[in-house]
């Protein structure tokens, strides 16, 4: 048996099959443009984000087979590292070449933010480098192509995004309903999965990260953003109009299971409202 040095993503632990199943995938998958396109609208409008792991104090694991048996097997959701890795390995399994990178999230924020995100960049022979970012809950649907200059600027479903090379690094921009925010930002640096176990072990356990202190649920879909912060949920559309109700503690479960497709044990779902 050979010695995994770290620098894969143990596609070969990974139940391809299951995981196409899981997304609604049904083609058969090949390292090209058509499919990774495809792949990633599933896999956004499939696997919800959640960071409820931490918030019930329990471990946020990462390698594939902890990711594969719990988004999906169990069908839940996660946050950035989760599906980032977890779609690093598809990729891996299907025969894509790829560069894992690590970002800045900034919301419109000026102030340095620490690499708290994960991104993928895809290269497919012949053609412009593509990013992939599958695990920030909001899109976009499909990946974005990097420029070789100047700004690209795409609308997919509705859905606004814009992709360039700012002063310091790439930024990432989302439209929003008061106009362009910009997302976050990166360099080309490649990482790997023992980088991401350092990030998701401060994004899990410090007291210093928002995941855990209140629970962070969304859902994206072609025509909408559902978003379960605490109690309050937030229904964006693409243009950014947004509805918003709080709910009762005693709907909490009902709403996981039914906006999000979140099932969680009563006693879950019980520390959840308590907390």
């Amino acid at each position: 048996m050979t010695e995994d040095l770290g620098y894969g993503w143990q596609s070969d632990l990974l139940d391809l099959p299951a995981y196409l199943k899981r997304v609604g995938y049904d083609a058969d998958p090949r390292p090209d443009a058509a499919t990774l396109r495809a792949l990633h609208r599933a896999h956004v409008t499939s696997i919800p984000f959640e960071n409820l792991e931490a918030i019930l104090g329990r471990p946020v694991e990462l390698g594939v087979e902890a990711l594969q048996a719990k988004l999906v097997d169990r069908r839940r959701g996660g946050y950035c590292f989760e599906h980032t890795e977890l779609f690093a390995a598809v990729l891996e399994k299907i025969g894509f070449e790829f560069t894992a990178l690590a970002a800045r999230v900034t919301m419109g924020a000026t102030k340095l933010r620490p690499t708290t995100h994960a991104l993928l960049r895809v290269q497919i022979p012949g053609e412009p480098a593509l990013l992939c970012d599958v695990g920030f809950g909001s899109g976009p649907l499909e990946p974005l192509e990097f420029p070789a200059e100047g700004v690209n600027e795409v609308e997919q479903d509705g859905w606004g995004f814009r992709l360039f090379e700012g002063p310091r690094a790439w930024e990432l921009h989302q439209r929003g309903a008061d106009g362009w925010v910009q997302r976050h930002t990166f360099t080309l640096n490649e990482t790997f999965h023992i980088d991401y176990e350092l990030f998701n072990y401060f994004i899990s356990t410090s007291p210093h990260s928002p995941f855990t202190t209140r629970a962070f649920t969304q859902k994206f879909s072609v025509d909408s953003l559902r978003v379960l912060d605490g109690t309050t949920l937030t229904t964006t559309r693409p243009d950014g109009h947004q509805e918003k109700r709080e709910l009762p503690s005693e709907q909490l479960g009902a709403v996981l299971a039914e906006e999000f497709g979140i099932v969680l044990d009563p006693a879950d779902i019980e520390r959840l409202t308590a907390s």
